[in-house]
Parts: C-alpha cells; structure tokens; sequence
C-alpha cells in the first residue's frame, strides 16, 4: 500500500517537472538568463559613456577608474576603455545568444575582477548571482532561443546536403571512410 502510494507520488512528481525540464523552457529560461546578465553590464556600461553616444567614454569614468577602483592591476588609461566596451560588446553579443559561453565566460571574468579588486565585500549581494548567471550560460549555453543555435542548426543542414552530393551514388559516407 505505501509502496503503491510512493508509485503514484513519483509518477505525479514526474507529471508536474517534465514541462520544466523540456527543451522549450530551458530555452526561456536560458534567455531570460542571457538578458539578465545582459542587462547588470550594459547598465554598467552606459553609465559609463556620454548622454547620447554610442560609446564615447565619459571623463568621470577616467576618474571613477583612477580613483575609486584603485585596486586593479591595470592603469586607468587602459582598464576605463577595456570595461566601457567590453561592458557594450558582451552583453548585446548575449543579448543575441552569439558566442554565448565565450561572452559569458568575459562577464565571469570581469565579475571576479571586480570582486577581488573593487569591492570585495560585494560576494554574496551580487557577485554571487552574476557568476551563478555566467557559470550556468557557460555550461548549457544560449538554449534554443539564439544565434549560436541557429548556426549549429544551419552548420548541420549544410554539412549533410555537402555529404549528400559528395557521395558515389549507392555508397554512403561511413563506407567510404572505411574503405580509406
């Protein structure tokens, strides 16, 4: 009876989590991902650049980054522009799901930069959820909803109409490496 009754829960549990497990919600979910992470960068990085520009670096980020971020191993000169646009490029790059867990594997970067020379007491209020954020997309990448999907999908329809034609007719390509 308790056996049966454990059966019954399980199969109910399995109901239940089998649509958040599908291919299709983790595809949201992996964007959502992308444009929150997104977001906490590109927000960073526009406060950083003149009212109405697309990237013309503010004076005060000199400023910010000479004074206030002291810590960096960098000079100012270099560390201003390397964030201002790097706080630009990988966030639409993950906004578009292109090169998602190379983009992600940046944001991680510049996330423990930040922790370990700007503001280390910083961990657990955000940087925690911003590399938990970048860890995730590095590992699943951007899901079904991007860029980087798209193109595997377009690599392989390529790659099998290329063997299609490229094969003696009657042979396959699997017999053909064989034989080689």
């Amino acid at each position: 009876m308790l056996f049966t009754q454990w059966q019954r829960t399980g199969a109910a549990y399995r109901f239940l989590i089998r649509p958040l497990s599908a291919p299709f919600t983790e595809g949201l979910v992996l964007f959502l991902t992308r444009l929150a992470l997104a977001g906490v960068f590109w927000r960073s990085g526009r406060t950083k650049v003149e009212a109405e520009t697309l990237i013309t670096i503010k004076d005060s980020a000199y400023t910010l980054f000479e004074y206030e971020y002291t810590g960096l191993p960098l000079a100012a000169e270099l560390a201003t522009p390397l964030a201002v646009y790097a706080d630009h490029v990988f966030p639409i790059l993950l906004v578009l799901g292109l090169a998602t867990r190379f983009s992600a594997t940046a944001l991680l970067i510049m996330t423990l930069t930040i922790q370990i020379f700007v503001y280390p007491d910083a961990w657990w209020t955000v940087h925690s959820l911003w590399a938990a954020m970048a860890l995730m997309l590095m590992v699943r990448g951007g899901g079904w909803v991007s860029m980087d999907a798209a193109l595997v999908h377009w690599s392989d329809k390529v790659t099998r109409t290329h063997l299609a034609t490229s094969a003696p007719p009657g042979s396959t390509t699997r017999q053909r490496t064989q034989a080689e």
